[in-house]
């Protein structure tokens, strides 16, 4: 009885089963009744009754005195029984009683005092036969029988035929009703069953298994959904896999040259100098730079980064980034300049990130800026899309080696090199251009490049204005 399936197949025969038992008994009622009332009036109007009540009408003027008429009528309950029809048809119902209204529906004549001084119903001025003189309706005569009242043996047969018709046919359909229930539930339950052992495989780690879309617009929501966090799920772990590879392979660099000088001290290979200390020093100064780098993109990641966003002068700061890195850009024989006028508004940042940002842009594109090139700061204001909110939108510019069409897309993941073939700088963690894109992000901005080889690269990003400025 915990199954799903099961449960829904059991309230779809429920269901069906009273609604199945409620029209039977009601068309059975129904019909009785209505095949009672039926009989009654077809025997009256074989019995002459109403060409009689005619007569007396055109020969009185009023339905005065005709209250023996009907109390001697067959099988009225009042007369005496069939044999004194007069001849006319074969009776009545016993047990029926017979009314008489006037044109207005109003009863002027009741032997068994059902509805005297009554008015008959619309509904029974329609079953009623009409009483006609001259074309012109001047009555209403309305047999009413009991529900037990005794029936002719032919009419006994053919109700009791037909109220096994409808118990047959009920029957037939809460069986239908039941096999459409459990198709119904199996197809409810199925998809619901998919998703459950879905979900147990990928608990499992079984991170590549999906499930068909299939079902009832819900359940197919759900399945959609189930999908889309599966997948979700495989590209994390893949994502973590490659960072776990990424970390330990920018770890060994470090760690080979600590280890190898070291073992090269203990054999006496290398003298124990302050020369060989500091090898040994630099290499965990990078070390520790990249553990920091780890920490700091994985908070920025995380958004528990601490920000203290205010009001930062444009240009103020783009002075101090090109003095910082002027000494650099001349030893590398690269011109270095910014583009920003004083009229632009401060920026809404925190300074120190928004000059960590500026200072990883810089340098990479020092670096890879060679000698009579040019690296060109420059700030302009923008708007936000959707055209609201007021924006500065910050480019780094090179005359640079550019960057492939291939690598462009992945330039801001975490330890991607464009030259692979190479291994990376003294003191470079691989992590600058991740943790850039996760600053400006956290500050309400977008960052991007644009790059064709040969001819350069163009990174940029936008933060807010400060509003009124």
């Amino acid at each position: 009885m915990n199954r799903l399936w099961l449960q829904l197949a059991l309230a779809f025969a429920l269901v069906t089963l009273v609604s199945t038992l409620t029209v039977a008994l009601v068309a059975n009622a129904t019909a009785d009744a209505t095949f009672r009332g039926y009989l009654a009036q077809t025997q009256l109007a074989e019995s002459g009754l109403v060409e009689r009540l005619a007569d007396h009408y055109t020969a009185q003027g009023s339905w005065s005195g005709v209250e023996p008429l009907l109390t001697l009528a067959p099988g009225s309950g009042m007369g005496m029984g069939r044999e004194q029809g007069q001849g006319h048809g074969q009776g009545m119902m016993m047990g029926s009683s017979l009314s008489l209204a006037d044109a207005a529906g109003r009863v002027v004549a009741d032997p068994a005092g059902v509805a005297d001084e009554s008015t008959l119903s619309a509904q029974e001025r329609a079953a009623a036969l009409p009483v006609v003189v001259a074309g012109r309706t001047v009555g209403y005569l309305l047999a009413r029988t009991p529900p037990g009242a005794a029936l002719p043996t032919a009419a006994q047969r053919f109700l009791s035929s037909l109220n096994g018709t409808l118990w047959t046919t009920g029957l037939l359909a809460g069986v239908l009703g039941l096999a459409m229930g459990l198709l119904v539930a199996r197809g409810l339950a199925a998809p619901l069953g998919q998703l459950a052992t879905g979900a147990r495989r990928i608990a499992a780690g079984q991170l590549t298994e999906r499930v068909p879309v299939a079902g009832p617009a819900e359940v197919r929501t759900v399945a959609a959904a189930f999908n889309e966090m599966a997948a979700s799920l495989e590209a994390g772990e893949a994502q973590r896999r490659q960072m776990v590879a990424d970390i330990a392979h920018e770890l060994r660099t470090p760690l080979t040259v600590i280890q190898g000088n070291l073992r090269a001290m203990l054999d006496d290979v290398y003298p124990l100098s302050k020369d060989e200390v500091a090898t040994i020093y630099e290499a965990s100064l990078g070390l520790r730079r990249l553990v920091d780098d780890l920490r700091e993109l994985s908070l920025a990641e995380a958004g528990r980064l601490e920000l203290r966003p205010q009001s930062v002068a444009v240009a103020p700061l783009l002075a101090r980034e090109v003095a910082l890195f002027a000494d650099l850009a001349a030893a590398e024989g690269v011109e270095l300049q910014a583009d920003a006028t004083p009229e632009l508004p401060d920026a809404l940042a925190d300074p120190e990130r928004l000059a960590q940002i500026l200072h990883n842009l810089v340098s990479n594109a020092l670096r890879h800026t060679p000698a009579g090139g040019s690296v060109t700061l420059r700030v302009e204001q923008s708007t936000a899309e959707g055209g609201s909110a007021r924006m500065l939108r910050f480019a780094v510019i090179d005359t640079g080696a550019g960057i492939s069409a291939a690598d462009l897309p992945h330039v801001f993941e975490r330890f991607y090199r464009t030259d692979r073939g190479r291994a990376r700088e003294a003191g470079r963690s691989g992590l600058g251009l991740a943790i850039t894109r996760q600053l400006v992000l956290l500050q309400g901005g977008a960052i991007s490049v644009a790059s064709t080889p040969g001819q350069g690269s163009r990174f940029w990003f936008t933060l807010p204005a400060v509003s009124g400025a």
